[in-house]
């Protein structure tokens, strides 16, 4: 026999011998599944059930239910998923749809909640409501160029319809302010993020117009970092802060007066609860700081209404730093995402918010150089006031 041929034979024999097997195998297993007891399971959409429950209870019910768990009302918070899902942001799985990705991840930056709380309340495993949390923290993102954009060049109407203000701050575009957000950081740098607070902390950065919007965000810096030094960062930056000629933000007195930035007079009397009693401002300079700080405490109430929003802000956080960094941008972009649709009750009510006295106002000024002419300007600004205040104080 050829040894071509032998080795046919050999290949066709191993070949029968493995499909014998192969069928022994399989019969045996028929044999043993239809002896082996049936294992009776409860219908797999019992819990899908609950869980659709729970979601129509928090956000198919009503605005009060919707804006206690998810912290908006539901018309801002539909929207928001409807733009997510038409420009492919987030997908609807079969298992969850966009509304529940969103509903989780708003949860957890509402409340500051654990995804082991999460995990409890919708009905998810640890590893899905971590991946959504990502997935929307990143669909969130996305929308930071057109959420959260430069201020309008017009005079804002709340200062063109008050003769407090108006003509002196007609070239104002809004206020500048940094806020102190909780942070966790490991040990070994943790003493770089403690400044002002007992507690790490990282120092954020914000512009805001007078609606309360955001118009600027620089985070992640550290909680002992000074104002001043975050600000010239956010000017240096190729897509940093920009202020157009002849405009101004209020700042306060721990920046510089400095072109496009108008702090007070250091030294000063600055808020009204500073006078006491029937005491008024007294000279040109105290009705300049006065009116200046009822304007500025603008940016002192968007901060108020973000960390009331979105209590993560406010508390200590569960995550990495970077992710940290970036659910502060993101919770900026979905406040202003909310004033798109009107203000509610989280918003702090102007005529009742207190201002936060523990201003730098009083500093002596050792520590900043004040451009020459801008002081000068700012000095004409107080003595027109001062000229024209007729019969009212502040």
């Amino acid at each position: 026999m050829e040894p071509m041929d032998q080795r046919t034979l050999l290949v066709n024999q191993a070949t029968a011998f493995v499909a014998v097997i192969y069928a022994y195998f399989m019969s045996r297993l028929r044999v043993a599944q239809a002896t082996r007891p049936q294992i009776t399971y409860g219908p797999l959409s019992a819990m899908d059930e609950e869980r659709q429950a729970n979601l129509n209870k928090i956000y198919n019910c009503n605005d009060v239910e919707c804006i206690s768990m998810l912290r908006m009302r539901r018309a801002p918070f539909f929207n928001l998923c409807n733009l997510f899902r038409d420009r492919n942001l987030l997908r609807d799985t079969i298992h969850s749809s966009i509304e529940e990705q969103v509903a989780m991840f708003l949860h957890v930056v509402g409340h500051n909640q654990r995804f082991k709380v999460i995990h409890q309340t919708f009905r998810r495993s640890m590893e899905t409501i971590c991946r959504y949390f990502r997935e929307v923290l990143y669909a969130t993102g996305e929308l930071r160029q057109e959420m959260i954009r430069p201020p309008s060049l017009e005079t804002a109407s709340k200062i063109r319809t008050s003769p407090r203000w108006y003509p002196y701050f007609k070239d104002c575009i809004g206020a500048i302010d940094g806020t102190h957000v909780h942070a966790r950081v490991p040990t070994k740098i943790s003493a770089a993020f403690r400044g002002r607070k007992h507690y790490p902390t990282q120092n954020v950065l914000a512009a805001v117009d007078f609606d309360l919007k955001f118009t600027y965000v620089l985070a992640g810096w550290e909680g002992s970092a000074h104002d001043a030094l975050i600000l010239a960062d956010a000017l240096e930056r190729d897509d940093g802060l920009r202020v157009p000629p002849g405009k101004f933000y209020l700042v306060d007195a721990g920046y510089a007066c400095r072109p496009g930035f108008l702090p007070p007079y250091r030294a000063t009397r600055y808020h009204l609860k500073e006078y006491g009693g029937r005491n008024y401002p007294t000279n040109a300079r105290e009705l300049f700081n006065l009116r200046h700080s009822s304007l500025r405490v603008t940016v002192e109430r968007a901060f108020g209404a973000l960390k009331n929003r979105f209590r993560i802000l406010d508390n200590k956080p569960f995550h990495p730093y970077k992710t940290q960094v970036q659910l502060v941008l993101a919770c900026c972009i979905l406040h202003n995402w909310i004033l798109d649709h009107g203000q509610d009750e989280v918003f702090p009510d102007e005529s009742t918010w207190e201002p936060n006295c523990n201003t730098s106002s009083h500093l002596d000024g050792t520590d900043v150089v004040d451009n020459v002419a801008w002081g000068n300007k700012r000095d004409e600004m107080a003595n027109l006031m001062w000229t024209n205040r007729g019969n009212s104080h502040v």
